[in-house]
């Protein structure tokens, strides 16, 4: 399979030039404009508003507000102003001060595929509020998981460098963004920049979103899509090398409970804190950045949710901390759901602990036709590990039309005891036609553990995926694929729950788009199943099929059911909460699950599901709530509660797992703010809190200060009684950035 992976990969890079559509000339300004919120000046009066039309919830349909969106620029700037007038101005949601928390807002977007490639970009939009969100799309948006953003391939971690002004009144509310050139990557020939755009405005309560360009409501989120956006030109820009240098510097106490030699009681340390460090950034062109960090910080950074791990695989905690965001989306190499080849939590963290980063450098962006991304990182020996170096090298590049996509990556993991792991993989997606799409991946590991023991398997230590899809949601889609991975196959800086197997996948789905009078703006049924096969005597490992059923309503509310049977074929018994266990061998069961999520137009809103069914050779029962209540536009309050029962009538076990989480949001205007989050988990007997605040006072310029503990909910299931406090960190920092 590597082989032919191999030919038809040479034969696509120099295979037919990329299509692409006739650009528009985008109006340059030709005047000052002050950037108070109101698109008033003359400047602005010269510019065409782009034409909007209805994507949702009728996609052409009648809208029912007036907007006016222009979109321009200078030698300097994007500017994008919006008059969004409102007949019931009293009504317009503006429910958060917090940066990058959508709350139900109503809202005005721009989305710039800067790079045009039909598959990258980077989505700016505000509220009323003038709060500012900012996200890096990747895959063309495809893998969105829906609810909320930062699922799939949305980014909402990343943030860069552009102001905003918004101003309400009794005719509305009104916006004016700038975003410089600087915080976009693009690429120039002869003079010219080609980008595609899209622009919206989204009124929350009617759940209405008007667009431009209208785009096929065939996707879950097409108002977002890249390869769907308008292709725009700029003319004159001249290519800008800002220089941005961030020092920062800490300072708190981390104080940790420990067991005392004699093990018959608990001792509190608690050391202090002091340190400094610095990170910049440098262009060294309009498509080429270079991040370098030293004595890396990431104190701010928030907590993770917990979770309750109920199969046999390891829990995936996705990437938060800032340095790993500019294009993160470049350096993906998916070889499963979660798996993939790269994981930068790798770097830097270990078992939930973090690893002290001396520094490091990431150089991402495009050269020629290739896009690229290299990183490379250095940790201190900390707990017994030793210091190692971590590589990332990545190129891709368009191949065959401008929607199909070749590449490699490779990685390195060095440690200074000799320890070393190398990997490679190649991966395409490739166009067919129509919505039609053919995903190719291989890759190999190299370990020094498993060659200085078994020696060197080719076929063992590789990876190798073929997948046939149908993107779209309305009408016939489906998605059909195998997949093999061999017993020595270890990415050392990637993500693997499961290796040594051969699986088959299918998913078959159709949707339908209702008519303008109907409740329901679109609803689909599916099925879809799994079997993984053992490589080494093809027995069944694991199994999975079911069918589901989604309705996405005009309001913006939505539900979901689904039914599903498992095999699981276990050569190891499994050890669960309450001290439940699951004894080796085969267990047939069968899952139920529905789910109901409100409007997010709403101040109170949220989702609530229930599941039931049988669980290996017992029962699961099972039943969670998602509430959200904006008080004001000050105060958001936030709850989730999951609770599971399982019961295991033949052994007499039963185990009741809660796992409960309330945040709070405290915005008390754009740059002052307090986030709040405790977390309850009964199957690792852990209250968890986490409480950041922040003071903005420009960006790049941050105080914070968050303190951080985790408490024993159940001190006395060891002996000697464990202490009330596991841990307990108390941090300030600050940091400032300096633009050249």
């Amino acid at each position: 399979m590597s082989r032919i992976f191999g030919f038809l990969l040479l034969f696509l890079l120099v295979t037919g030039a990329a299509q692409a559509q006739v650009p528009t000339l985008l109006s340059r300004l030709a005047g000052p404009i002050d950037l108070d919120g109101m698109p008033d000046e003359a400047a602005w009066q010269a510019i065409e508003p782009l034409p909007l039309q209805m994507y949702e919830p009728v996609s052409g349909g009648q809208m029912t507000e007036r907007t006016e969106i222009r979109v321009a620029y200078d030698n300097d700037f994007i500017y994008v102003g919006g008059r969004m007038y409102d007949s019931e101005p009293d009504q317009i949601r503006a429910n958060t001060l917090y940066r990058d928390r959508y709350s139900g807002d109503d809202t005005f977007a721009i989305v710039l595929d800067s790079f045009n490639d039909n598959e990258n970009a980077l989505w700016f939009y505000t509220s009323p509020t003038g709060v500012r969100f900012d996200y890096a799309i990747s895959d063309d948006a495809n893998g969105y998981g829906g609810g909320s953003f930062g699922g799939g391939a949305i980014n909402s971690s990343w943030n860069t460098f552009w102001d905003v002004k918004t101003v309400r009144n009794e005719e509305g509310w009104f916006a004016e963004m700038r975003i410089p050139f600087s915080s976009l990557s693009f690429q120039e020939e002869n003079g010219q920049v080609v980008m595609g755009m899209i622009a919206y405005r989204y009124i929350s309560r009617k759940s209405e979103r008007q667009i431009y360009p209208l785009i096929p409501p065939n996707w879950s989120l097409g108002f977002a899509k890249p390869s769907q956006a308008a292709k725009v030109m700029l003319e004159g820009i001249e290519s800008q090398k800002p220089f941005y240098v961030t020092p920062y510097v800490t300072g708190g106490s981390t104080g940790v409970n420990s067991l005392n030699e004699a093990e018959t009681d608990y001792e509190f340390s608690n050391d202090l804190t002091r340190q400094a460090g610095l990170d910049f950034k440098y262009a060294f062109n309009s498509n080429l950045t270079f991040d370098g960090t030293i004595n890396t910080d990431f104190a701010q950074v928030e907590a993770d949710d917990q979770q309750v791990n109920l199969s046999r695989f390891s829990l995936f905690f996705p990437e938060k901390r800032q340095f790993f965001q500019e294009r993160s989306g470049l350096f993906e190499f998916s070889t499963g759901r979660r798996d993939r080849l790269f994981h930068s939590r790798q770097i830097g963290i270990n078992d939930g602990g973090t690893v002290r980063i001396l520094g490091g450098g990431r150089v991402v962006g495009r050269v020629g036709m290739w896009d690229l991304g290299v990183i490379d990182m250095q940790t201190e020996a900390s707990g017994g590990e030793p210091s190692e170096n971590f590589g990332v090298v990545r190129l891709r590049r368009r191949v065959v039309n401008d929607k199909s996509f070749a590449g490699v990556l490779a990685t390195s993991r060095l440690g200074d005891d000799g320890s070393w792991n190398f990997a490679y993989g190649t991966d395409g997606t490739f166009k067919l036609g129509g919505f039609e799409y053919l995903d190719l991946k291989f890759s190999q590991t190299f370990d020094d553990d498993l060659i200085d023991a078994n020696g060197f398997d080719f076929v063992d230590a590789s990876f190798a995926s073929a997948q046939l899809q149908r993107r779209t949601d309305i009408g016939w889609s489906y998605r059909s694929g195998v997949t093999r991975s061999g017993r020595d196959f270890n990415p050392g800086i990637g993500f693997v729950q499961r290796t040594d197997f051969t699986q088959y996948s299918w998913d078959v789905q159709y949707g339908w788009l209702l008519s303008d009078e109907a409740a329901l703006k679109t609803h689909d049924g599916s099925t879809y199943g799994s079997i993984y096969l053992r490589n080494e005597d093809g027995s069944l490992e694991s199994l999975r099929a079911g069918a589901s059923w989604d309705f996405d309503f005009k309001t913006g509310a939505s539900a979901r059911s689904s039914a599903n049977f498992l095999i699981e074929d276990l050569l190891e018994p499994l050890s669960f909460p309450g001290n439940t266990s699951v004894p080796a061998g085969r267990h047939e069961y069968v899952e139920w699950e529905a789910r109901y999520s409100m409007a997010d137009g709403s101040l109170f809103r949220g989702s609530t599901s229930v599941d039931a069914g049988s669980f290996f050779d017992g029962w699961r029962y099972g039943i969670s709530f998602d509430p959200t209540w904006n008080v004001n536009r000050f105060l958001e309050l936030a709850g989730s509660y999951q609770f599971t029962r399982l019961e295991f009538p033949d052994r007499d076990q039963t185990a009741n797992i809660h796992l409960v989480g309330v945040r709070s949001q405290i915005g008390l205007n754009t740059k002052l703010a307090l986030n709040s989050f405790v977390q309850y988990n009964t199957s690792s007997n852990i209250i968890a809190s986490n409480v950041r605040f922040r003071y903005n006072m420009a960006e790049g310029n941050d105080l914070w200060i968050v303190y951080t503990e985790n408490l024993n909910s159940d001190r006395f299931r060891e002996s000697p009684a464990l202490p009330v406090s596991r841990n307990r960190t108390v941090l300030l920092k600050y940091t400032y950035t300096f633009i050249r």
